[in-house]
């Protein structure tokens, strides 16, 4: 008995300091947030001290991209590394809008089983593993996040649904009700932004001997807009959408508090590392989402289409209110976490992503990507350097110096004859590396796309959608008042 109570001991203690060595992982992830609609970005509007805190306490990076400027491929490109294009998921996934002439459609629209996530990868260096909210990475029982790496999932599989629990559940789609681990579907009592906050909070007691994932994929800020008395109330002189955005922004913020306050509670915060960012621009025209001094929005390849906030925390390891400059990428996530559990980077042959940490710490003084590329369609980004060259379905192409210029104003391909040749050349070698989209919105969602983005070309035009909802601009540093 003696001999068997000293084993439990020293395995209890093996567990602990194991959970010591490895740093646990939080990824907070919001969607069809604004570039500037919080306070750590620049906002007077939004209430966000949780996430000021959090962007204080690491790193910010001021030039932080995602793979894509909509929610399905942006989250499939996170998740595996690598740009979604090359395993075909070049569009979203959303049921009932999609080309009858794709190759798959429906229930088979997913992230392909040949392709690893974040989590496989972490369960296999000893991570327990949970994913949260919005998943919309296929709605399939084959592509259910417990069959993609993921021990616990309470969230939806599809890309919306309500804030509030469904009272009759008949009337929501399968995919957008919200369900605990796999096929129990359980509506949430309270507003499921906090909801969701509580299931990763329960997850990190349970688990707090043991190094844990978290992937914590808020449905805030997408629409439909909803949000509670109490935090409408808080806003008094807003109105309309970006009121309801304020509101639902302040819950995702507090969400997250919640979150934070159980890493400190626990003692936890030290060792954890904890990662904000959001999946796309904001549809400005949908849920008044604010992303001067950016030009576009949520799916055109402008900046306001694919630059977001991006905040990654590790008080053991990053020094407090570092800023970074260089462009980095969600691809980035699976490597940075890879190698901080300990795994060997070398075992990653097949990813695009880079491990951010040496170069955050300055051993590492190059840029982590000297290129990046988006595409959709016909339509293609290309960053080179400082440069970055957009092709158009409707128009010539545009090149744009964002060291100068990140407000996208100025084009000057036609300055620069021999730079738009050579970065076409380029751009169409890699473009042909990759598979044909294994399917495909409707045409006239390029119109959509396109027309969205001509909206919301220069901050005149958003200062002139934004006057309806009493929001002054003069907070962003995009926008400057004419003198009458």
């Amino acid at each position: 008995m003696k001999r068997n109570l000293i084993f439990i001991l020293l395995l209890t203690v093996a567990i602990n300091l194991n959970a010591q060595e490895k740093p646990n992982i939080i990824f907070l992830f919001s969607d069809d947030a604004g570039y500037a609609d919080f306070g750590f970005q620049g906002s007077k509007i939004m209430k966000t001290p949780n996430l000021d805190k959090l962007a204080k306490s690491g790193a910010k990076f001021t030039q932080g991209y995602v793979t894509d400027a909509t929610c399905g491929p942006s989250r499939a490109g996170l998740i595996t590394g690598k740009y979604q294009q090359r395993f075909g998921y070049e569009e979203i996934n959303v049921p009932g809008y999609m080309s009858a002439n794709s190759k798959f459609l429906a229930d088979d629209m997913g992230l392909p089983l040949d392709q690893l996530t974040i989590a496989d990868y972490l369960k296999k260096l000893g991570y327990k593993t949970a994913m949260y909210g919005k998943w919309h990475l296929g709605d399939a029982d084959r592509y259910h996040p417990t069959k993609r790496g993921f021990d616990e999932f309470y969230g939806f599989r599809g890309g919306a649904r309500n804030y509030f629990g469904y009272n009759d559940v008949s009337k929501a789609n399968l995919d957008n009700r919200m369900e605990r681990g796999f096929g129990n579907y359980q509506e949430p009592t309270e507003y499921v932004t906090d909801a969701l906050a509580k299931e990763a909070v329960s997850f990190i007691e349970k688990n707090k001997g043991n190094p844990f994932f978290i992937y914590l994929a808020f449905n805030a800020v997408h629409t439909p807009m909803q949000a509670t008395k109490e935090d409408l109330d808080k806003f008094p002189n807003l109105t309309g959408k970006r009121k309801e955005l304020a509101a639902m922004t302040l819950a995702l913020d507090r969400a997250c508090g919640t979150v934070l306050n159980k890493l400190k509670e626990l003692g936890l915060d030290k060792n954890t590392i904890v990662v904000f960012s959001n999946d796309n621009g904001g549809p400005t025209d949908k849920n008044a989402s604010l992303n001067l001094p950016l030009s576009g929005t949520k799916s055109n390849h402008l900046e306001g289409g694919i630059r977001v906030p991006f905040l990654i925390s590790w008080p053991k390891q990053i020094k407090s209110k570092t800023v970074y400059n260089y462009p980095v990428s969600t691809l980035d996530l699976l490597p940075t976490f890879y190698a901080a559990g300990g795994g060997n980077i070398a075992d990653l042959k097949d990813i695009d992503g880079v491990d951010l940490l040496p170069y955050i710490n300055g051993q590492n003084n190059s840029r982590p990507h000297n290129t990046l590329f988006w595409k959709k369609e016909v339509r293609l980004a290309y960053r080179e350097g400082d440069y970055k060259l957009i092709r158009f379905a409707d128009r010539p192409a545009e090149l744009y110096n964002l060291s100068t210029d990140i407000a996208e104003q100025n084009n000057i391909a036609y300055k620069h004859p021999e730079m738009v040749k050579s970065m076409f050349k380029k751009m169409f070698e890699w473009e042909s590396s990759l598979q044909r989209p294994l399917w495909m919105l409707k045409r006239s969602f390029e119109n959509y796309d396109i027309d969205r983005m001509d909206r919301y070309r220069t901050p005149e035009m958003v200062k002139k959608e934004m006057e309806q909802y009493a929001i002054p601009l003069k907070e962003s540093k995009g926008y400057k008042k004419k003198e009458n």
